[in-house]
């Protein structure tokens, strides 16, 4: 038998191409010819393409054509299915804030969903309800039912409503959500899964099974959240001399009557060295002090280093000291100025942090003077512990930020401010910056940016891939908010030395609209480089957790979320989680805004939030009132219920930690 015969009755529908023939053939058979190496074929559309001209198709072939168009429709529903993953994923991060790492994949996202809807999710991705408090080396929870698994059927426990189960911590987390129970009558019981259950009682020691305890010892209390009252300006005059102490009696007895834990004070920069440089007159305070004293409520300070109200003509309550504003009227860059030129004189240029300016002396070394001599001048005060806390005032409003939002020159909310950066010794730093940079045309400010009142989407520089986020956008913005991390950083390295062993605090604002923007303009005019692309509060946040302060974020009155694209639970989503996870203690004070029963439990909730699983809450609560309590008009009617929903005396069920 030849070769030829032997390939057709091994394959009749040979080709007669010795490419068919079997590896083993090749050695037992040789041939008189080599086959020549075939050309690697075409896949996917390429071979469908090909095939279309060859000529009738064996079944073989046509078979194969269809695995390669069902391996290219496979792949298109693979890219389709990615594509729409993306912008899923783009979306929770954008809008809900939602901290999925960079190539998240649907278990990130369930663990992601569940933790908001109040589960645990550990890393090895045990899922479970938040647990109660450990009580004695054990957990408690609510005893609702017990399945088993043979039947499927649920047995009712008859039970005093008021008892709970008690479980040894060494169970599965899975266990305390819902507690499987098996038969024990027969010893080789075996279930439909062929496995036994890992919460049958064949796994459990007889001390882990259920225990009747009081439902009393099986919560503990809501936290006790301390809260302080902010007293009224007006007690002391320009001069630094107390006025109306009978007026102050009532105040402080009211806020005593309302069961308050102290009062915070302001110490104006303005009143205590208002007529000449270094010379601090205390005395107002010191009478004011010593009658807070008398009612025993503690007292938290605060540094206030810019100006308080205006009258509608026009003139300060309580402007910066007299001298300073002599020296601006000679030199105004010592000033914040906006891009058409007009001076802020809310508070001092951070351009002159080191700049000796000021009578010889740096702005800097002006904080640190006026620290000093507080700290020398109530001693008493702090070694008897009636001071307990001192607040640094860092920029306008005596919070860390831009003066980019200032009513005096017309601002009006949800205007998206202007960038405070024109004056000599900014524009000289930010001239430094672009030299060092390489591009020294950069050494401006955007000129596309809008004013006051514009919304992101009128501007060049704020709206949707506008001129924010190019190369000189990014440069600008970067220089911009360290600027505002230089100031801090140099102001509390010396409020530390100052202040040694004591408490200090930094408020940081809540500029909430336009949150829903691509850019987040209000953010960025106040010195928070916070666009969707970036995270504007790690950097200041790990500042301040170097100089180990107490954060207190201001919460946000109620607004028209629609009105702005306004997201004030983002915000504080976002702030507040940054924080606690520096390792920060956070603390709350609420915007000069009314609140009824609602606007109340919507801060308890913010104070102590629910579903934490590391049951974070405030350390304190600063409530703000615009006039004296006494005189009737407090704005806040619900204060007595608020201060007992922060004390923890009401069981409030939006607080579960």
């Amino acid at each position: 038998m030849n070769d030829e015969s032997l390939r057709q009755d091994l394959d009749p529908q040979s080709d007669q191409s010795s490419d068919y023939l079997p590896p083993q053939l090749h050695h037992s058979y040789p041939l008189h010819s080599q086959p020549q190496p075939q050309p690697r074929r075409p896949r996917g559309f390429a071979a469908t393409a090909a095939a279309g001209s060859a000529g009738p198709i064996s079944p073989s072939t046509k078979g194969r054509r269809e695995r390669e168009k069902e391996k290219e429709r496979t792949k298109l529903r693979e890219r389709l299915r990615r594509s729409i993953t993306s912008r899923m994923l783009a979306g929770l991060r954008q809008y809900g804030n939602f901290p999925l790492p960079a190539r998240a994949d649907m278990n990130d996202v369930l663990a992601a969903l569940a933790r908001e809807a109040g589960w645990v999710v550990e890393p090895d991705g045990t899922t479970y309800r938040q647990s109660p408090p450990q009580i004695g080396g054990a957990y408690s929870m609510s005893l609702r039912s017990v399945e088993t698994p043979v039947s499927g059927v649920k047995q009712q426990l008859e039970c005093h409503p008021s008892s709970v189960v008690r479980i040894d911590e060494s169970l599965s987390p899975a266990s305390l959500d819902s507690v499987v129970i098996a038969e024990r009558d027969g010893k080789n019981e075996k279930f439909s899964t062929g496995s036994p259950p890992m919460n049958s009682v064949d796994c459990l020691e007889s001390d882990q099974l259920m225990q009747h305890i009081p439902s009393a010892a099986g919560f503990t209390p809501s936290p006790y959240v301390p809260l302080y009252v902010t007293l009224a300006t007006g007690f002391i005059n320009n001069y630094c001399q107390l006025v109306d102490p009978e007026g102050l009696r009532q105040e402080l007895a009211h806020m005593q009557s309302l069961n308050a834990d102290g009062v915070v004070v302001d110490c104006w920069w303005g009143i205590v060295e208002g007529w000449s440089p270094q010379k601090y007159v205390w005395s107002g305070y010191r009478g004011l002090f010593n009658i807070v004293r008398e009612f025993k409520l503690k007292l938290q300070v605060v540094m206030a280093f810019h100006e308080y109200g205006r009258r509608e003509s026009g003139d300060a309550l309580i402007p910066l000291p007299q001298w300073v504003l002599e020296i601006g009227k000679e030199n105004q860059d010592i000033f914040f100025t906006d891009r058409e030129g007009r001076r802020n004189t809310e508070c001092l240029s951070w351009g002159v942090d080191k700049e000796r300016v000021l009578n010889g002396r740096t702005g800097i070394e002006v904080y640190f003077d006026f620290m000093r001599n507080f700290r020398t001048e109530f001693d008493d005060l702090f070694a008897e512990g009636l001071i307990s806390a001192v607040e640094i005032g860092l920029g306008a409003s005596g919070e860390l930020k831009y003066p980019s939002f200032s009513e005096t020159m017309g601002w009006r909310y949800p205007g998206i401010g202007e960038f405070q950066c024109y004056d000599r010794y900014l524009q000289q730093s930010l001239q430094k910056a672009a030299k060092l940079r390489g591009h020294s045309f950069w050494a401006r400010g955007p000129d596309n940016a809008g004013g006051y009142n514009s919304q992101p989407h009128e501007t060049g520089f704020f709206c949707e891939r506008g001129d924010y986020d190019s190369y000189y956008g990014r440069f600008f913005l970067h220089w911009y908010a360290k600027t505002l991390i230089d100031h801090a950083d140099n102001v509390l390295s010396l409020a530390s030395l100052a202040f040694d062993e004591t408490k200090i605090i930094v408020k940081v604002p809540a500029v909430y609209w336009w949150y829903k923007t691509p850019s987040h303009a209000a953010e960025l005019t106040s010195g928070y480089y916070n666009p969707k692309n970036q995270d504007g509060y790690s950097p200041v946040f790990e500042l301040l957790a170097k100089h180990s302060v107490t954060v207190k974020f201001v919460c946000s009155g109620p607004h028209d979320s629609d009105e702005a694209l306004a997201d004030p639970e983002g915000l504080s989503w976002q702030v507040l989680n940054l924080a606690w996870n520096r390792g920060l203690t956070v603390a709350g004070e609420n915007a000069l805004s009314c609140y009824d029963r609602e606007g109340c439990l919507r801060i308890v909730e913010m104070v102590k939030p629910r579903n934490d699983p590391d049951c974070h809450h405030f350390t304190f609560f600063v409530y703000q009132q615009p006039s004296p309590l006494v005189q009737g008009t407090i704005c806040f009617p619900e204060l007595d219920f608020f201060i007992k929903c922060m004390h923890g005396d009401i069981a409030s069920n939006l607080v579960s930690c």
